[in-house]
């Protein structure tokens, strides 16, 4: 069993670019499936895909490499945790990095990122940074 399966993921990705694996596979979750495709969209990752059915489902990610070889993802963090939330007003939500990162947020619509949050008018919950 597994307490934070956000952190888990974030993990299984960092652990994954630093042997230089194309694909990850992990048991599937509707979150992090939602925060995949939030990536994927963005272009932080390649291609996310949930295969199998019911008790087997698991979600496998597509990994993107820079042409020198080095990950795409440089560093990427968990900012609320189970033990202590992260709560942001759209007016209070920080750029990562001056702009060159992102963070994820748990909308009442749905996830977003920091700028599309802020566009919205919308806080939440301050998931990851990633950049």
């Amino acid at each position: 069993m597994n307490t934070d399966p956000i952190a888990d993921m974030i993990n299984r990705i960092k652990t994954a670019q630093a042997v230089s694996k194309k694909t990850i596979r992990m048991p599937f979750s509707s979150l992090k499936y939602e925060i995949a495709k939030v990536l994927e969209a963005k272009g932080w990752i390649g291609k996310v895909e949930k295969k199998g059915k019911k008790v087997g489902k698991i979600l496998e990610i597509e990994l993107k490499y820079q042409e020198d070889g080095s990950p795409f993802i440089m560093s990427v963090n968990r900012v609320s945790t189970p033990g202590q939330r992260i709560y942001a007003s759209f007016d209070k939500i920080k750029k990562v990095r001056d702009g060159a990162g992102m963070s994820i947020i748990s909308t009442s619509k749905g996830l977003m990122t920091n700028y599309e949050a802020r566009r919205a008018k919308l806080g939440g919950e301050v998931l990851i940074e990633i950049f």
